[in-house]
């Protein structure tokens, strides 16, 4: 068996998070509820489809929710290939909070929000997940994907989701994650060579961000 070059052994990574999905103008707390893509989200994985056109991607993942199928669908386009699921890069998980609006929770549990903002990376709202949790579990789910791929790969997954991955490959400490922004629609590449990774671009605004959310 021959062992590959460094060169060979080479992957670029484009890891995107869906597009939008909002439903009304409420700040409300997203996790695993499962959303599809509203228009401007579409048109957003359109434009997205557009600038990678030309890039002969190999494969095409998604988390296995329906934002990021439906925008993993688009990207794929006319390349038609088959997108590849993968549960463990779903967002954080929010338990009872999630698909309710930030201000409800704040007036009907008010010790739960105070807990949230003072211990932001290790607090689990009931029956969800903290980000630690997050970050432990996908950033394994990550590396072994782009581990096992050459050439060039398409991940489309959640804001929560690329920023435990994309503090991981930086080397920032988790409390920071919100300082990488992880708009709708927006483009992050990573590129592996041998065992090195390397973080070669975050946030690229492709997708429009069009506001207010509707007109």
């Amino acid at each position: 068996m021959t062992t590959p070059t460094l060169e060979e052994d080479h992957c670029t990574l484009y890891l995107i998070r869906h597009g939008d999905c909002r439903r009304d103008e409420i700040k409300r707390y997203i996790g695993q509820v499962d959303l599809s893509l509203n228009a401007k989200g579409r048109a957003q994985a359109r434009a997205l489809r557009k600038h990678m056109a030309e890039i002969p991607f190999q494969r095409v993942y998604a988390s296995d929710l329906k934002r990021c199928q439906e925008t993993a669908r688009i990207i794929a386009g006319p390349q038609g290939k088959g997108i590849r699921s993968k549960p463990l890069l779903r967002e954080i998980k929010l338990g009872y909070w999630d698909g309710r609006p930030q201000a409800k929770i704040r007036q009907y549990h008010p010790e739960e929000y105070r807990q949230r903002g003072e211990n932001l990376i290790y607090f689990r709202p009931p029956g969800g997940e903290s980000f630690a949790d997050l970050q432990t579990r996908v950033v394994p789910a990550f590396l072994e994907l782009i581990d096992g791929e050459r050439g060039a790969v398409v991940l489309v997954a959640h804001a929560g989701v690329n920023r435990a991955i994309l503090c991981h490959l930086l080397g920032r400490p988790l409390d920071e994650l919100f300082a990488l922004p992880q708009p709708f629609g927006c483009l992050n590449i990573i590129e592996r060579r041998g065992t090195a990774l390397e973080v070669k671009a975050i946030n690229l605004p492709v997708a429009p961000q069009p506001s207010p959310l509707f007109n």
